[in-house]
């Protein structure tokens, strides 16, 4: 493949190849790590012979590793440009509809405000072909920890900073907002449940602890107390009529 020049912006323009080069004392490299498992496990499940892509996806990490093992598979960012990722809001996707298989944005809802959400969810379901599945990972405002401090100091624990995390809400309240936009969701996956001890030590020694989320993460835990949902939806083939009759107006 032909050398194309590397064009970063935003965060990446501040902290780098971050993700590429994971620091091992980052709070959030247990949960990462974690995620990233699962995501492999999960493409590998539904196999190469997909339209794939990868929305928010930073350096490319994933899109690389899969289009070496032959997947059909591009990648879109707003803040990184490379031979393997194309400039791209997911708000405002540059694709006909009904263009892919499979969609993955993994951490990137939650940095977008609520009305900007209400057109990620619609132009999710409208790049989707019918039957087609989205993997999303979201951090949930709701966890363990932040349940217990808003019950005993009346403080809500953020997954980030409000300016990083526009959009922080409750898992449920995205799961309601993918069954407004006609995706169903299949599945709910929770990563690292915030019991207080184990939040505890991975803010304090997340290199030290990752093999302990690695337990924590089979327990079988609702994953409305997790920090980190992985939630696949499903275009059904039978609404999408009905969809492109009643879709929801949105400003903008």
């Amino acid at each position: 493949m032909a050398q194309t020049a590397v064009v970063r912006s935003g965060e990446y323009e501040a902290r780098g190849e971050y993700h590429r080069k994971l620091d091992r004392k980052w709070k959030y490299y247990p949960v990462y790590v974690c995620k990233m498992a699962f995501v492999r496990k999960y493409l590998h499940a539904k196999g190469s012979q997909r339209q794939i892509i990868d929305v928010g996806c930073g350096e490319g990490i994933l899109v690389e590793e899969y289009r070496e093992k032959g997947f059909d598979i591009v990648g879109l960012d707003m803040n990184y440009k490379s031979a393997y990722v194309n400039r791209g809001d997911l708000t405002k996707l540059p694709f006909a509809d009904e263009s892919f298989d499979l969609l993955t944005a993994l951490d990137v809802i939650e940095h977008l405000d609520f009305e900007q959400q209400e057109r990620a969810f619609a132009e999710i379901h409208r790049i989707l072909r019918p039957g087609g599945r989205a993997l999303l990972s979201i951090p949930n405002l709701a966890h363990i920890a932040s349940r217990v401090s808003f019950l005993l100091a009346g403080r809500l624990l953020r997954t980030s900073t409000i300016d990083r995390h526009k959009g922080d809400r409750p898992i449920q309240e995205y799961l309601a907002l993918c069954k407004k936009h006609y995706l169903k969701v299949v599945s709910c996956k929770g990563l690292f449940p915030t019991l207080p001890v184990l939040a505890a030590l991975t803010c304090a020694w997340p290199d030290k602890v990752a093999w302990l989320h690695r337990i924590y993460n089979v327990l079988p835990l609702p994953a409305s107390y997790c920090f980190l949902n992985m939630v696949e939806v499903r275009k059904s083939e039978t609404d999408v009529l009905s969809f492109k009759h009643e879709r929801p107006r949105i400003a903008g």
